[in-house]
């Protein structure tokens, strides 16, 4: 049975009417991209603010989904009609096997169109809803810590129920900035890459010994054109490759894993050559503990 899911995403609904058109129009061929690489059949609709995706696969498709820049968050979601009675039919019959005896617990709604009741209304409704009909199990509601939630969202004549969210990568969809060639020569190198793919820069990777693997098991799951290219041992040819994966892609800037100290002579090396270097700042210990979080967003 194919699964759905409600993809939301975030900085481009922030963007001018024509911006976002383009940027969602990335989002939808990104996810396609992906999708096809996997080998998993899909189809996508989307309204204001949210796309949805039909999946044969749920499971695989989540994991692909989650790994898509531009995407926020992700539910697995149960659609009906938004009709009252329809609603809570469905809600009462999916919340059955999630309120075990004296469950705390929330209804979150949230309503778009017009309706014949607001959100407050539809939230406090379905919270008597299920109290009535579970109440030989003692629940009770609880807004601020409650152990279970169940999230209502009608939006226009279609209502969706879900009872969790998956986190995405968040960001812009690769492709709608200009692209870039990176060194990747272990987590800081690679970090630096991901977080410039992550504004929507497609990077050329150079991958040396001790960050190919970084690269291919990792870095190219985010992104199935992912051009990588292992380097030589020896640190001095580096650059000089580096450099040539920059001129063929036409890269706008190259990303480097500099400390503050190297600029001056990094800056001397590449002459006119933009320079990206968004882990500057971060300890060793902050670059392991933010390449564990693209790890597992990764698989």
């Amino acid at each position: 049975m194919a699964s759905l899911f409600l993809v939301r995403y975030g900085e481009l609904a922030l963007k001018s009417p024509p911006v976002r058109r383009e940027f969602e129009s990335h989002l939808r061929r990104n996810i396609l991209e992906q999708f096809v690489r996997e080998g998993i059949t899909s189809r996508l609709r989307a309204d204001h603010g949210h796309l949805y995706v039909e999946a044969d696969d749920g499971e695989r498709a989540r994991t692909v989904l989650k790994r898509v820049f531009g995407i926020t968050s992700i539910s697995a979601v149960v659609e009906v009609p938004s009709e009252r009675v329809a609603i809570r039919d469905r809600l009462l019959e999916l919340a059955d096997a999630r309120l075990a005896n004296r469950t705390r617990f929330a209804i979150r709604a949230r309503r778009t169109g017009q309706h014949p009741f607001t959100s407050q209304e539809l939230a406090r409704d379905l919270g008597s809803d299920v109290l009535e009909r579970f109440a030989d199990r003692e629940l009770r509601v609880d807004l601020t810590h409650p152990e279970v939630e169940l999230f209502v969202e009608v939006r226009g004549p279609r209502t969706y129920l879900y009872f969790d969210r998956t986190s995405g990568p968040g960001g812009l969809p690769l492709g709608v900035a200009g692209p870039l060639a990176a060194l990747v020569d272990g987590p800081r190198g690679a970090l630096g890459a991901y977080l410039m793919m992550k504004r929507g820069c497609r990077v050329s990777i150079v991958a040396v010994p001790s960050g190919e693997p970084l690269a291919r098991e990792t870095l190219a799951r985010f992104d199935p054109r992912a051009a990588i290219t292992a380097s030589e041992p020896d640190p001095a040819e580096w650059n000089r490759h580096l450099a040539e994966v920059a001129a063929v892609a036409r890269a706008d800037g190259v990303v480097l894993p500099l400390a503050i100290a190297d600029f001056a002579t990094a800056r001397e090396r590449w002459g006119d050559r933009v320079l990206f270097s968004p882990t500057v700042a971060f300890s060793d210990a902050e670059v392991e503990d933010q390449w564990r979080n693209v790890t597992a967003l990764a698989h």
